[in-house]
């Protein structure tokens, strides 16, 4: 049953919700922009939590009330949102580390190096002297 406005919501329902919000965002690419709003608003939350209660029926009729409530009680403790920017950021480094290993991986000796910009140009200009 999903708690009511203002009951912290059951630990595995949290859970579920950080993993899918933070998924979501690293699917897209965006943690960095999505880091950077949440620890600029994160004493804000309270007041946002508020905020969707008191727009609920301006709200719920377009997104659900359930979605509506479920946000609402995740953003009324800001330790639900330090949550999300752990694993948000936990996202990323393993996607940093993923791309790290790829690119070693890819190194080979038989490549060529690719010349650095404009050194193409440089050449190209003392040929036509």
């Amino acid at each position: 049953m999903p708690a009511d406005f203002g009951e912290p919501l059951p630990a595995d329902e949290r859970d579920a919700m950080i993993e899918k919000i933070a998924m979501d965002i690293h699917r897209r690419g965006l943690e960095t922009p999505a880091i950077l709003f949440l620890e600029m608003h994160k004493p804000l939350s309270f007041f946002a939590s508020q905020t969707l209660i008191v727009t609920t029926p301006l709200i719920a009729p377009i997104v659900g009330f359930d979605r509506v409530r479920n946000a609402a009680n995740l953003l009324e403790s800001r330790d639900n949102v330090e949550l999300l920017i752990r694993r948000i950021e936990e996202l990323a480094a393993a996607r940093d580390t993923n791309a790290g290993k790829s690119k070693q991986g890819n190194l080979s000796t038989d490549e060529p190096v690719a010349e650095p910009i404009g050194a193409s140009t440089v050449a190209h200009r003392e040929d036509t002297k």
